[in-house]
């Protein structure tokens, strides 16, 4: 059974007195333990469609399931991470995984042997006791991320998650989100712009078109695992990249045209 089944959803916005319509007819499956970027020019509704498979937007129609069971909210089935690194300041690094966890109902105990476990999971064993403010934007990230994980969620919803990062630090996230997602086999829906960090990343590669939001295409990733930096030089990676890049500016060149 599929783990994410978005199918026929319709999403429109309030502007004024009349609705914007911004997602329609979308439908999208995401197996087990399959990493799938979304992609497309900025307005698709890329965000939007996220934030509805965590539950933190309503929808006008359709239906959007995990596992077979309608979504009426966030979940702990579900984690996500946004560009935003949404720690809380006065918690430190171990704090704000436990934090989650507290709100799963584990004991003291079990939060910190969980919560130590993920941060090692993710390097961040050593900074455990600082506070957001004393880590790099990576370092946020991380812990972002660990807490993300450190509940078991059946899916992991990312939405630009390196796009405030620098070209280094961005580059060690993918590497570290890689062997994280080959280590344990989680269900991945990711928002990225970056048609490069796509390609690394996914199994498969959704466009996504405007007029309303729509999905345009789908390219599926045939790049061996487990990933490694040298792929990005193949003639196979940059023939993808580049096909996914065209089917973006067709669409940017249909938003200039009207």
């Amino acid at each position: 059974m599929a783990t994410l089944e978005i199918t026929g959803l319709n999403k429109s916005f309030a502007v004024g007195k009349e609705r914007r319509e911004v997602l329609r007819n979308i439908d999208l499956t995401l197996a087990d333990n399959e990493f799938v970027s979304i992609v497309g020019t900025s307005g698709c509704g890329k965000s939007t469609l996220l934030s509805i498979a965590a539950g933190l937007e309503e929808f006008d129609s359709g239906s959007v399931r995990v596992d077979g069971v309608p979504i009426t909210g966030p979940g702990l089935d579900r984690g996500v991470v946004f560009q935003s690194y949404t720690l809380l300041p006065w918690l430190t690094a171990r704090q704000n995984v436990e934090f989650a966890l507290k709100a799963a109902g584990l004991s003291r105990a079990q939060c910190r042997e969980i919560a130590d476990e993920h941060l090692e999971l993710v390097k961040l064993t050593k900074f455990a006791e600082a506070y957001p403010n004393e880590l790099s934007g990576g370092m946020k990230q991380r812990v972002a991320i660990a807490r993300a994980l450190s509940y078991r969620p059946k899916i992991l919803l990312m939405d630009e998650p390196f796009g405030a990062l620098d070209a280094m630090t961005r580059h060690q996230m993918q590497e570290l989100l890689t062997r994280i997602w080959e280590t344990h086999r989680l269900t991945v829906m990711f928002v990225t712009h970056d048609v490069e960090e796509a390609v690394y990343l996914s199994d498969r590669i959704v466009v996504m078109g405007l007029g309303p939001g729509r999905i345009k295409t789908t390219f599926d990733v045939k790049l061996g695992r487990p990933r490694h930096e040298d792929m990005a030089a193949s003639a196979e990676f940059i023939e993808l990249q580049r096909q996914v890049l065209r089917s973006i500016r067709e669409e940017e060149q249909g938003v200039a045209a009207l």
